[in-house]
């Protein structure tokens, strides 16, 4: 037998480019470069912090883990396989195995939908579940991130930033992925709120040992929840390594700034996260 490799998610050379709109009638179209030779690994049960400023590529590279779109050069393969070797009923299968937590949790949830519906969206769409196995695994869902059983019917108006957080994770969770995507999860959060949906999500990965690549602007939050973090500049890594590491002595340039945009940051959720319980 094969054994099984301990590489979830490896992207490698992963580059991406976006033609704009010509300047001129006849001129050439403009070529932007946001993704220039990404390469990493993610090992399964681990959590990589993708850390950079607005512009640098995180979210880019997000889309392009997720198969939202294609690279323009190199490759994604998750679990063993190319996302973009794929037929669409192969990627279909695949995607139950990742799935995505945005940062704006009022936009991502539909107002006009309960959160029965937004929940079990993902196992109507990937696995054609019926209306009873969805109740079931959305209230197994609902359980896992706090939340109660009659919520289901409630509609997301109805809850706080925090609470509207997990309904979003609890879509993430119904379909057991291995990878979850979180794209700047806690950014729209207040400090005290963020603390508590981190906790959530570290004990989420202690529970079901969820693989995490944690998209953020900021070093003091994924500081919290990663065993790696990857810096991104201008579509490029400029540093890697172990969050404790780049606190204590950041090599590149850009990192420090980073760094030092955020000075009281790290104490505040860090101290926040650890006066909370673990949820």
């Amino acid at each position: 037998m094969t054994p099984v490799s301990d590489a979830l998610l490896e992207v490698t050379d992963v580059h991406r480019h976006y033609r704009l709109p010509r300047e001129r009638l006849f001129g050439p179209r403009p070529v932007v470069q946001a993704l220039a030779g990404v390469s990493f690994t993610l090992q399964r049960g681990r959590s990589l912090g993708i850390v950079g400023e607005s512009g640098s590529g995180k979210s880019t590279l997000a889309r392009l883990v997720m198969a939202l779109e294609p690279p323009s050069a190199g490759q994604v393969r998750f679990d063993g396989q190319d996302l973009q070797a794929l037929d669409a009923d192969a990627l279909r299968r695949a995607r139950a195995g990742f799935q995505m937590v945005f940062q704006d949790p009022y936009g991502s949830l539909d107002p006009r939908r309960t959160v029965l519906q937004t929940v079990s969206e993902p196992l109507a769409v990937l696995h054609g579940a019926g209306r009873t196995e969805r109740r079931e695994r959305a209230t197994e869902a609902l359980d896992a991130v706090g939340l109660r059983a009659a919520d289901l019917d409630k509609y997301p108006h109805e809850f706080s930033g925090g609470q509207r957080q997990r309904i979003a994770i609890a879509r993430a969770l119904i379909t057991r992925p291995r990878l979850i995507v979180a794209d700047e999860p806690v950014s729209a959060l207040d400090v005290s709120v963020q603390a508590q949906v981190l906790n959530l999500m570290q004990d989420l990965q202690d529970r079901f040992e969820v693989t995490y690549l944690f998209i953020s602007h900021d070093l003091a939050v994924v500081d919290l929840v990663c065993d790696e973090v990857i810096v991104l500049q201008h579509g490029r890594i400029v540093e890697q390594g172990h969050p404790d590491q780049m606190f204590r002595d950041p090599q590149h340039p850009y990192t420090r700034r980073l760094l030092a945009a955020v000075p009281g940051q790290s104490s505040s959720v860090a101290g926040a996260a650890g006066a909370l319980p673990a949820p």
